[in-house]
């Protein structure tokens, strides 16, 4: 790998930039990688990019995405198109007054649905729009919502799938036998999550109030307008036609097996959603709520729905390779290194990763790279290892909450109806906020 030093840094500036500007995702990842692919080889660039592109097609994890989202898609559109996120919209609504109540009910759904981030964006923003369109509450500020309460929810959960894969890579790093206990001893430590999950509540009941985008989303919102021009009307979008409601137990039980059975599968949720899906389908033809047809055509359109997100994951992987291909991490990490004494480590630690996280879109991969590095530092500075591996977890989900085309963005907005975006802008003061105010815990854990 060539070192690039600072230079490393133009394509993921080149993307921030354009997407400011532009308001366009897929657009502006591909520029960066672009950009890139120049920097690395001008004169080779189509067969560079494609082979990186067949690459992250090819990759397991990106396959996994795929289905999971893509079925994703096909569940909640059979769910609105039976009737079923009505049913339960119906329900919600008789015991939900004010805006207020309607907020608080889905961070409070948000902490229920911990088992997976995916799990937790799509399901809980598909179920409460009909809710919070009825009080006039921006797709925009469901989002933030819904998005304060996947990764950060997720990581604090000692049996969620971000608990068993940071578990996993602390073990394989030789930082703990017990790769688990380590990341439970971390928990405390893990102050992005905290104050993210913490901070929504106050937003809900105005204590902290609507700031810069925010304020201009709850304005159109309360003008009649919840959903952000540009937002796609797709299969998942809810339509209230005035038809009589199926049982609610076709939300219900669906619903109910894709959070079992993504737990019974070792928190494979997509195992989990293929028989959700099964139950679904089954619970469709029981009562003929649709016709054969019609039944396979919204399970499609619902598939369909997924591709504009899933093509945003796929252009931030493609992003993510030529990064490393450029050396930003390394270049970064060896960049701060000065910075880390034994009192600053943690706070440095959670800074630079945080960056590193937002800049490549890798919430994950990314510190499957970067532990072998920290971890030894940290020892070597005799540093409270729980302390270090909170403030590393923490910067990881800073950046699954932060990055605009990082998954949970991604996927939170298109669940709720508006575009990544407007979410990833409306929500940005607020997740400023939650860093600032962890790094500073950070910082005086770090002296104690």
């Amino acid at each position: 790998m060539d070192e690039y030093g600072i230079l490393s840094l133009i394509p993921t500036l080149v993307v921030l930039v354009m997407a400011i500007i532009t308001k366009r995702t897929i657009e502006s990842l591909l520029a960066g990688a672009l950009v890139g692919l120049l920097m690395v080889q001008p004169l080779n660039v189509i067969t560079q990019g494609s082979d990186i592109l067949l690459s992250v097609l090819g990759n397991d994890t990106v396959t996994w995405i795929i289905l999971v989202c893509g079925l994703f898609g096909s569940l909640i559109a059979l769910l609105v198109k039976t009737g079923g996120v009505l049913s339960f919209g119906d329900a919600i609504t008789r015991r939900i007054h004010t805006r207020r109540q309607s907020l608080l009910a889905t961070w409070g759904l948000g902490l229920v649905i911990f088992v997976d981030d995916y799990l937790n964006a799509l399901t809980i923003s598909a179920s409460m729009k009909k809710v919070t369109d009825r009080f006039y509450i921006s797709r925009e500020k469901l989002a933030y919502i819904v998005d304060s309460t996947a990764a950060p929810i997720c990581i604090l959960v000692p049996f969620s799938t971000w608990a068993v894969f940071f578990a996993g890579l602390l073990e394989d790093n030789n930082v703990a036998g017990n790769g688990m206990g380590l990341y439970i001893e971390a928990i405390p430590f893990m102050f992005y999550a905290w104050i993210a999950a913490a901070l929504v509540p106050l937003v809900a009941l105005g204590i902290i109030p609507n700031l810069g985008p925010m304020r201009a989303a709850e304005a159109r919102a309360k003008a009649g307008q919840p959903q952000p021009e540009g937002a796609d009307d797709s299969a998942l979008e809810i339509e209230d036609t005035g038809k009589k409601r199926p049982h609610l137990i076709n939300f219900l039980l669906p619903i109910a097996t894709l959070i079992f059975f993504t737990w019974y599968f070792e928190i494979d949720v997509l195992r989990g959603v293929i028989v959700a899906l099964t139950v679904t389908l089954v619970l469709i033809a029981a009562q003929r709520l649709l016709s054969f047809n019609d039944t396979f055509d919204t399970a499609l359109d619902g598939f369909k729905a997924m591709i504009m997100p899933l093509g945003t994951l796929v252009a931030g992987f493609v992003l993510k390779d030529v990064n490393d291909l450029l050396g930003l991490t390394d270049f970064v990490i060896a960049s701060v290194q000065p910075l880390m004494t034994a009192g600053m480590l943690p706070a440095v630690i959670f800074v630079t990763m945080a960056f590193l996280a937002f800049a490549t879109g890798s919430f994950w991969g990314l510190f499957a790279v970067a532990m072998p590095i920290v971890l030894p530092l940290a020892s070597s500075m005799e540093a409270y290892m729980p302390l270090v591996v909170g403030a590393l977890i923490s910067a990881s989900a800073f950046g699954s909450h932060a990055c605009f085309y990082g998954d949970s963005t991604v996927l939170s907005a298109q669940g709720a109806g508006c575009t990544p975006m407007a979410h990833a802008l409306t929500q940005l003061p607020y997740v400023l906020i939650s860093a600032a105010v962890a790094t500073g815990f950070f910082i005086l854990a770090g002296h104690l």
